[in-house]
């Protein structure tokens, strides 16, 4: 078989973002260059024997990217995804850490999607997009990486989607894994797997934007205003509770009578760590907390535990299913909790 027949085939779907824009007539940047011209500029990428297909899917910031958005972007790579070794996305870094995980939770196929983007616009000095877009491509190709779903690449490391965070608003290395760390790295062009996923987490439905499921992040001295207020107007919220998953005794009577009414989730606004389950015992502690019918989000950060909630939803589960999902998604309960089949990492 030759060379050329023997290529491996990536689909790259372009969204905009950093990595697409540059200067406009008012000042600042915004998204202009298309998903071919991005591919175009990727020094080396001939040289890396991997035929590169494009779909340009949508040209805005990262910011104005919807839940509707990403859905019909995962429809569209299951229906190209047939006859191809994987898939990139490229995107505004604002949202990465959110789309790829709601990404993650509904492609159901082998291949894997890898999502990038760029701090660095094409018009300044030592701009990252091509490096990441090269290192997405070369990883998406390599079958290392079937059955890990949706993964993060930058700064030539490989990040699970279920736990990457945006760290820093401008570094190039913004991106990392507080908890279990990247799944691996890029080195001389060559994607490195150190550190497998067991299984994977897939849920079948086809979340919109009808859905309602604010973050209400507990601070110093809160008196609940906020909480008071979105009773009534919400299917469900993530209280960003302080340290193991806390908040002022104040607040109790109030989130157990929301908890009575939609799923509310206690995820830690520390971003790393999981919720306690029997630690502390004071009123407004977590065992306080779950004892009145809150869900705990476990390792999931509130801005996972969000994408989760509002996808479960989606699908009309029921409370029972929902506290199933979060025990195995969060890592407190056996991964094999599931409430639904997937494809094992493992089994690549």
């Amino acid at each position: 078989m030759s060379p050329v027949e023997n290529r491996r085939r990536v689909i790259v779907f372009g969204l905009g973002g950093t990595i697409a824009m540059s200067t406009t007539s008012t000042g600042g940047v915004a998204p202009t260059l298309s998903a071919d011209q991005l591919v175009a500029a990727v020094p080396g990428l001939s040289e890396a024997n991997i035929a590169v297909d494009v779909v340009n899917f949508r040209q805005v910031p990262g910011a104005s990217l919807t839940i509707s958005d990403i859905t019909e972007l995962a429809e569209a790579i299951r229906g190209q995804l047939a006859d191809a070794d994987g898939a990139v996305v490229t995107q505004g870094t604002d949202t990465i850490e959110e789309t790829a995980y709601l990404l993650d939770l509904l492609h159901d196929q082998a291949q894997p999607v890898l999502v990038t983007g760029a701090m660095r616009n094409p018009t300044l000095a030592g701009a990252d997009g091509p490096a990441n877009l090269l290192a997405a491509i070369q990883t998406a190709a390599h079958p290392a990486f079937r059955n890990h779903g949706c993964l993060v690449v930058f700064n030539d490391e490989i990040h699970a989607a279920r736990r990457v965070r945006k760290t820093h608003t401008t570094s190039t290395a913004t991106f990392q894994s507080p908890t279990g760390g990247p799944l691996g790295y890029l080195a001389e062009g060559q994607p490195r797997l150190l550190n497998h996923l067991s299984t994977r987490t897939v849920v079948p439905a086809k979340p919109g934007d009808d859905i309602r499921v604010p973050i209400l992040t507990v601070g110093l001295g809160d008196d609940g205003t906020l909480l008071r207020a979105l009773t009534g107007h919400i299917d469900g919220v993530v209280i960003a509770g302080v340290g193991g998953g806390h908040v002022p005794s104040r607040l109790v009577a109030p989130i157990e009578t929301l908890a009575a009414t939609v799923p509310v989730v206690l995820a830690s606004r520390t971003g790393s760590g999981s919720v306690l389950q029997s630690t502390y015992g004071f009123p407004g502690s977590e065992r306080d907390l779950l004892a009145r019918g809150m869900i705990s989000a476990g390792y999931l950060d509130p801005l996972k535990a969000r994408i989760l909630l509002h996808t479960l939803l989606s699908a009309n589960c029921e409370a029972a299913t929902i506290s199933q999902a979060f025990g195995s998604a969060g890592g407190y309960a056996n991964p094999e909790t599931w409430p639904w089949p997937t494809p094992s990492a493992k089994d690549a």
